[in-house]
């Protein structure tokens, strides 16, 4: 199963010894976990240093190394260059896409963010029917920004009439932090895995954003983040506390309906990023993406 390694005590060292990650404090081991296991190192402490054999052997394996700022925003994000066997290839394909096939990703991904967001609403017994009716106002490349005026309507439903989203508050801002920088790890190491370049985004083009594919891909997962911060705060306050962490990693294992089957999150997004990829080098768009899970389970999350 995939696992996110969060260090969050100062003066910590990282290094690899015999496949394993290990965690020492003043050269005593405090902690060691296994190279394969691993989906994400987060980092959040200071004075943390570690071995340059372990960053190599998280690159081998493409796990990303997130480094955070205050208030749990990433500041950096250590990928490895290689990806993909093909990878030249479908980078090319992926440089020299169409406008309107990037116009068609965009708008299912659109979609799909939307509907996720209905089902949260719904999930938390708040009318769902709006945003129900916004998906069918989506148009390719989503001129007429159907996304925002979903995202006016569901977040004083989800988060009260208050609410503001600012990455720079702390409590709940601070959470949905933390979470999504998890769900953006997550989605960077399956973007790298499919070959594709993180920088060269479909919507997100901020010049100094080298994760703009990444923040795409994410979209039609953040409300299960959401969901779980919501009743994180319901149950225990906004606090970035070793619970609440513990809470947010363990959504990328949270099962989703995608074809026939159920699939994890992490799987969800590797599925999405390699359909992306072969979209992208069959001129033809055909995208995995999964279906929101029933109301219980979005309402259990974060329980």
């Amino acid at each position: 199963m995939d696992r996110i390694v969060d260090i969050a005590t100062d003066g910590r060292h990282l290094s690899r010894e015999r496949g394993f990650l290990k965690v020492s404090d003043d050269s005593m081991e405090v902690g060691r976990l296994p190279l394969d296991e691993i989906a994400a190192v987060i980092v959040h402490a200071h004075g943390t240093t570690w071995s340059s054999s372990l960053l190599s052997e998280l690159a081998d394996r493409g796990v990303p190394v997130v480094l955070c700022g205050i208030n749990h925003t990433p500041r950096s994000v250590l990928m490895p260059l290689e990806g993909h066997h093909a990878q030249g290839g479908r980078l090319r394909a992926q440089w020299t896409a169409k406008s309107p096939l990037m116009k068609q990703v965009w708008k299912k991904i659109v979609v799909a963010k939307i509907n996720m967001q209905a089902a949260a609403l719904e999930a938390i017994g708040e009318p769902p029917a709006p945003l129900h009716m916004m998906t069918r106002k989506v148009t390719s490349g989503d001129n007429s920004n159907i996304e925002a005026q979903a995202a006016r309507y569901y977040w004083p439903l989800m988060m009260g009439d208050q609410f503001r989203r600012d990455r720079d508050a702390p409590g709940i801002n601070a959470l949905l932090n933390y979470g999504y920088t998890v769900l953006r790890a997550t989605t960077a190491r399956a973007v790298v895995a499919a070959g594709l370049h993180p920088t060269i985004g479909l919507h997100h083009t901020n010049r100094s954003n080298a994760f703009a594919l990444a923040d795409d891909l994410m979209e039609p997962f953040r409300p299960l983040v959401d969901c779980a911060v919501r009743s994180l705060g319901a149950r225990n306050g906004f606090k970035v506390d070793t619970e609440a962490k513990q809470t947010l990693v363990r959504l990328i294992s949270l099962d989703l309906p995608l074809g026939e089957g159920q699939t994890p999150v992490s799987v969800a997004l590797c599925k999405l990023a390699t359909s992306l990829g072969q979209s992208f080098e069959a001129g033809k768009l055909s995208l995995a993406l999964p279906s929101p899970p029933d109301a219980l389970t979005l309402a259990g999350l974060g329980s």
